[in-house]
This record gives structure tokens, C-alpha cells and sequence, in this order.
């Protein structure tokens, strides 16, 4: 099994939700691109970090 944690800075809000781009690391691509998180979840968060497990 392999971990990996992607961080996500804020980019714009939508009507129901908060899209969110992913900071890739240097010299890698990204692996989720963007990503839409509710409104009543994301609050005011600038920045989120996601753990991705393959199994």
C-alpha cells in the first residue's frame, strides 16, 4: 500500500461549493487536479490537505 498527501490551496467559490487546485510538488504532476468541497464543510479554509491511499 502506498500513502500520499496532496495539498490544495483555495481558488473559488461556486453556489453550493468551494473548488479547491492542488499544489503539486516540484518537478511532478499533478494527481487529482481540482477539487470541489461543500461550502459547510470548507468554512473559510484556504488551504486543505487530502491523504490518498492505494491499496
Amino acid at each position: 500500500m502506498s500513502r500520499k498527501t496532496v495539498t490544495f490551496e483555495y481558488e473559488k467559490e461556486t453556489k453550493n461549493s468551494v473548488r479547491y487546485k492542488e499544489v503539486p510538488e516540484e518537478g511532478s504532476a499533478p494527481i487529482v487536479g481540482s477539487l470541489y468541497v461543500q461550502k459547510w464543510f470548507a468554512g473559510s479554509s484556504k488551504t486543505l490537505a487530502v491523504t490518498i491511499e492505494k491499496q
